[in-house]
């Protein structure tokens, strides 16, 4: 281990106690841990372990994701995610590919399976590595084939250390699997929820009308309607509704849904602004500045759109005042957007997992016993946080989206890859929050996925998932449509997933329904379900089967 750290404006590197720092480091029964205490002041910079590990060609490397939207599953060999570095400096400035995910603070070395908090490799030589560290700093874990060995990196960057202060580095747990790990969390909520809302089909053009008209055909047992991004003027100005749209703003509609009955939820995204808001040109002080005293950008969305920043006690004071605004407009589910923004900029003298822990208690302590959704979400901070949490990135309307965008990010829009996710993710479920897999579609209109992709879809969100959502007008399912939702929402509410395992492009799944186990295998690279083990294209028949 080493452990790097600044004191008087002079970088030193440590691998035991001195006269500056004090390191209590021990293992037991597969847990490591690792505290330190400052003997003078002094700023943290970095800390690592490095273990030797044998590896072997057959091996698949199972790397847990930055946030939310990140791409997450089972790698094998040769298989990467996308590293910004290739791509071309002035793409990275003009959409801010690198604001979205780890690749903001950390390069993607090449030929390295990189990954946060809980990762694991199968196959001969397995391990899984899972962290309890996440109030602290982040765990980097990065499984180094060509060097033989795996690399943990505490992110303790930034983080001062008065005399006599403590600090855990590391506290993570080593085991061939992670059942004992996973089963250590409790969920705030263990209840499962299905609904509608509003992005995927109307995306930002909704009013009152077309909300009115989706409240009165919403499915009966649906639980939750949830009015999404397009109701503001601009993001970041939450309090301003479009009038235009919404001439009697969103109270009625509230009442609406809630004499359907159902739960109202409200989409915010609490820690961004985008270019053309109030926000922004009323206080340019609320927005993050890098060391170059510049914005410090969240993403290329909307007019492009800033970090606000915590260390700013008036913006803390502006969230809650929103915040607090929708919970007594009577709204009971928020679906909080685009949290990975809060630790764009740390609050001072503490880490990105701190600032991240900071930002999630001031969203639940102001919204109490609401119902929280956190979407693109740090996973190890939405713990004991959120009653749900997306685990996956938005779905597109192509199965994986239009090619030229293939090219962006590992946080990009693509059904394929949040088919991945929601399946290799689903150890969390239940245990640290509940798992979002995002929107189900099984419309014809304004969709360019063949049925059985659609079908997919839905039938893997509804075994795996914890929230079962849709953004369709299901006045208008045929009786195949309608089949697959009946079919979706008995499994949803009623199935048990057993067990799934990756062999090359198709993942097996057993699960219980009715009493009864059944096997199916679905095809990562075509988005089909299958009911046997068989390569090649669908026959036609196949595309029609409700399985």
């Amino acid at each position: 281990m080493e452990i790097t750290y600044r004191v008087d404006g002079k970088e030193f590197r440590t691998d035991c106690s001195n006269d500056c720092i004090r390191i209590e480091d021990e293992m037991r029964g597969g847990t490591r841990k690792t505290v330190v205490t400052a003997r003078v002041d002094m700023e943290l910079r970095n800390a690592e372990i490095l273990m030797p590990w044998k590896f072997n060609l057959t091996d698949m490397f199972m790397t847990n994701g930055y946030q939310s939207w990140t791409e997450t599953r089972e790698f094998m060999a040769g298989e990467y995610l996308t590293n910004l570095a290739k791509r071309p400096k002035l793409l990275n400035d003009k959409f801010h590919y690198r604001a979205y995910g780890s690749q903001a603070f950390w390069d993607m070395p090449a030929g390295v399976y990189q990954g946060f908090d809980f990762s694991y490799i199968t196959g001969k030589n397995p391990i899984f590595i899972g962290s309890h560290n996440f109030k602290n700093a982040y765990l980097m874990i990065r499984f180094e084939p060509n060097a033989e060995r795996i690399r943990l990196v505490s992110d303790c960057e930034g983080r001062e250390l008065k005399e006599g202060e403590s600090f855990t580095l590391f506290d993570f747990d080593i085991a061939e699997d992670g059942e004992k790990y996973f089963s250590a969390f409790e969920p705030v909520s263990r209840q499962k929820l299905a609904g509608y809302t509003t992005w995927y089909n109307h995306y930002q053009d909704i009013n009152e009308e077309k909300i009115e008209k989706a409240i009165l055909w919403a499915d009966s047992r649906f639980q939750v309607f949830q009015i999404d991004d397009g109701y503001e003027c601009f993001v970041g100005d939450w309090l301003d509704v479009d009038r235009g749209k919404f001439p009697r703003g969103l109270e009625p509609i509230v009442q609406d849904i809630h004499n359907k009955p159902m739960l109202a939820g409200i989409w915010i995204a609490p820690f961004v602004a985008e270019e053309e808001s109030k926000l922004v040109s009323k206080h340019p002080d609320w927005i993050a500045k890098d060391k170059k005293g510049e914005n410090i950008y969240a993403g290329g969305n909307w007019s492009g759109c800033y970090a606000l920043d915590l260390n700013h006690p008036e913006v803390v004071e502006y969230i809650r005042k929103v915040l607090t605004h929708y919970a007594e407009m009577q709204f009971d589910f928020f679906k909080l957007d685009f949290l990975y923004a809060a630790n764009l900029k740390r609050l001072k003298g503490k880490t990105r997992c701190e600032t991240s822990e900071f930002a999630y208690s001031l969203l639940r302590e102001t919204l109490g016993k609401k119902t929280i959704l956190g979407c693109g979400a740090t996973l190890a901070n939405a713990c004991g946080r959120f009653d749900f949490c997306r685990v996956g990135p938005d779905v597109s309307l192509i199965f994986d989206d239009a090619p030229h965008r293939r090219l962006t990010h590992p946080e990009r829009i693509s059904t394929k890859v949040t088919l991945m996710n929601t399946i290799f993710r689903s150890p969390l479920n239940k245990r640290m929050f509940l798992n979002d897999p995002d929107v189900f579609m099984l419309r014809s209109e304004k969709l360019l996925m063949p049925f059985y992709q659609r079908s997919a879809l839905t039938t893997i969100n509804a075994l795996f998932g914890s929230l079962l959502m849709t953004p369709d007008d299901l006045s208008k399912y045929d009786s195949k449509k309608h089949a697959v939702l009946n079919q979706a929402l008995d499994l949803f509410f009623d199935a048990k997933v057993l067990s799934y395992k990756r062999e090359d492009m198709l993942v097996e799944i057993h699960y219980e329904f009715k009493g009864q186990e059944k096997t199916v295998f679905y095809d990562m690279q075509m988005g089909a379900l299958r009911d046997r083990k068989r390569a090649g294209p669908l026959r036609k028949e196949e595309d029609e089967t409700v399985l």
